[in-house]
């Protein structure tokens, strides 16, 4: 078997077998003694750079005392790990790309992300997506609180010693859609004034005056890795897709360039957040003085 570039699920792959691993306490170099592997098999292995058998993976998982659900999980994805691209079909059900997400979010080394009608995830107040969450009508209500918290827990990505480098492309409108009324707006329109101040996160404006544009097909995210290819991710209400062929990703990569020379600078954005913001305060306050 040949070094190969990681997919989406290889690199998923490798992933939970270094976590297995961890958890048994083992680390590369006592895997490989115990499988009689060489340890850099072991090591491109866990890369994904290295294309693996489910006799290999059965085989390391037992090293790691691995069953049950998870072992199913890592099984799975040995079967599809040379397939490009992963359409995942989630339905109602918490979904298990999050995880996907996340790790392809702690490996990229620039993220650029354009949403069209709302905050982007990671730059969410908890009643924003609360609100936001409350709303899917596919989302049972015993489940909102779980998927709230395993939002909020993403922003954990924001906070580490050397976080990858973020631009945030929003439309003018995710201003203005009035998400859990005037309070959970103005208290989500300060946070993303707060957040827009750090050196590796910016936080840019497309103007409704520019009227159509590259992206109004749709939001995307597009993430770019140190090691292998990028990757960009789509979310739908039932399935998420993660797109990595040159040519789809090429054709993401030019929509940022021409969201870049459209938008408004860090500084001008900035500013029309506040001016929104003081807006919605000014609401609240004479909505009050009424009453």
């Amino acid at each position: 078997m040949q070094d190969r570039e990681p997919t989406v699920r290889s690199r998923e792959l490798g992933e939970g077998l270094r976590s297995v691993m961890a958890q048994a306490g083992l680390n590369g170099k006592q895997a490989a003694r115990l499988l009689g592997w060489s340890p850099s098999w072991v090591s491109r292995l866990l890369s994904g750079k290295r294309s693996a058998n489910e006799v290999d993976v059965s085989a390391f998982l037992a090293v790691c005392r691995v069953t049950g659900t998870e072992r199913d999980r890592l099984l799975g994805l040995c079967r599809e790990q040379d397939s490009p691209g992963w359409l995942q079909q989630h339905g109602s059900r918490l979904p298990q790309q999050l995880r996907t997400l996340i790790d392809h979010e702690n490996l990229a080394v620039t993220v650029g992300d354009f949403q069209a009608t709302v905050v982007p995830g990671l730059l969410q107040t908890g009643d924003y997506a609360r609100t936001l969450i409350g709303r899917i009508v596919n989302v049972p209500a015993a489940e909102v609180e779980d998927r709230v918290a395993a939002r909020l827990a993403r922003q954990s990505l924001l906070s580490r010693d050397r976080p990858a480098r973020f631009t945030f492309f929003l439309h003018e409108f995710v201003l203005r859609l009035p998400v859990g009324g005037p309070d959970v707006m103005a208290d989500q329109l300060h946070h993303l004034l707060r957040m827009a101040v750090r050196p590796y996160l910016g936080v840019r404006l497309v103007p409704a005056g520019c009227g159509a544009h590259a992206a109004t097909a749709g939001s995307f995210t597009f993430m770019e890795f140190a090691e292998f290819r990028p990757v960009v991710y789509l979310e739908s209400e039932t399935s998420n897709l993660f797109l990595e062929r040159p040519d789809e990703t090429a054709a993401y990569k030019r929509i940022l360039g021409s969201l870049d020379a459209i938008a408004l600078g860090e500084g001008e954005s900035r500013e029309l957040i506040a001016s929104v913001a003081t807006e919605l305060y000014a609401d609240r306050e004479d909505h009050d003085d009424r009453a």
